[in-house]
């Protein structure tokens, strides 16, 4: 009998100590993610900014209409086929989008990156994962309009990640947005709530990604339930493009399917075989740099 007495002690103090996890470390994890910066990316790479590619760079702070200042580099083409937005994902910053930057470069677009809200060197107390973070991509459209020196054509949004959740979101409220590239997108808060959630403490019970998100919400005063890309793609008629990898352990490779299937306007789904979450452009390769540049020709011309 003390054996078993033992044993329900152990399981509580587990089941304590998750939820412990879960309502008190889940919301500051969810809402403050740790942040990429320049000094992180400097042990890989050289490539610190556009500059760095050899791309004429424009420093620039964009402030939202709610007082939060977004740091932006624009990149700008004489001539420019259209404009490419590039929305980074959950803890990282603008200079993941740098290599990148130089390829759209290199196929005639002017290229916007920012440091999304509580990422990288902009301001913002919380990430919302599209709830707020949509509206700042209108606010850097508004921007880009009102530059009489720019000739910025159509304007396209490409995600990584949260990026692509983004991304998703704000295509639907601004028909501004020509087109979408969502790479690894989720379709849910709440669903990739749940998957983290597995992942950090190895229960997946909901109700504790309940009290999680109820407590998150009030804390950043936001809603969970309206970041919810598979309902946006549904109201979305500008061409998109989905990319995922096969064995994407982060944000299963499900998840651009079913969007993929929801989405009602001209759509297109290139899965990249063997790709985890963050290799896909690496593993991709020519396969898919054809294909965006296809994508962009048609849907920004």
């Amino acid at each position: 009998m003390s054996y078993l007495f033992a044993i329900i002690a152990v399981l509580l103090l587990f089941v304590a100590s998750a939820a412990i996890v879960i309502l008190i470390l889940g919301p500051l994890i969810l809402l403050q993610p740790h942040r990429r910066s320049k000094e992180w990316y400097a042990r890989f790479t050289d490539n610190l900014d556009p500059h760095s590619k050899g791309l004429p760079q424009e420093d620039i702070w964009i402030t939202t209409p709610d007082g939060v200042r977004l740091s932006c580099w624009l990149v700008v083409r004489k001539k420019a086929a259209g404009t490419v937005i590039i929305l980074h994902g959950v803890g990282d910053c603008k200079i993941g989008g740098v290599e990148l930057s130089a390829f759209l470069y290199s196929l005639g677009y002017n290229v916007f990156l920012y440091d999304s809200r509580h990422h990288g060197e902009s301001g913002g107390r919380y990430c919302t994962y599209g709830f707020y973070e949509k509206h700042d991509v209108s606010t850097i459209i508004d921007y880009l309009q009102e530059r009489e020196d720019l000739n910025i054509g159509k304007v396209g949004l490409f995600g990584t990640s949260m990026g692509a959740a983004v991304a998703i979101q704000a295509a639907a409220i601004d028909a501004r947005v020509a087109a979408v590239v969502a790479e690894a997108s989720f379709t849910t808060l709440r669903s990739i709530a749940v998957d983290y959630q597995r992942r950090l403490i190895k229960l997946p019970w909901h109700f504790l990604r309940n009290v999680a998100l109820a407590r998150s919400q009030k804390v950043a005063g936001f809603k969970a339930r309206s970041v919810s890309p598979i309902e946006e793609v549904k109201k979305l008629m500008c061409p998109i493009l989905f990319v995922h990898g096969s064995k994407d352990t982060f944000i299963d490779v499900q998840y651009s399917q079913a969007l993929y299937e929801a989405a009602p306007g001209p759509k297109q789904l290139l899965l990249i075989e063997g790709a985890n979450h963050n290799d896909v452009w690496e593993i991709g390769g020519k396969k898919y740099t054809d294909t965006l540049g296809a994508f962009l020709r048609t849907s920004l011309s």
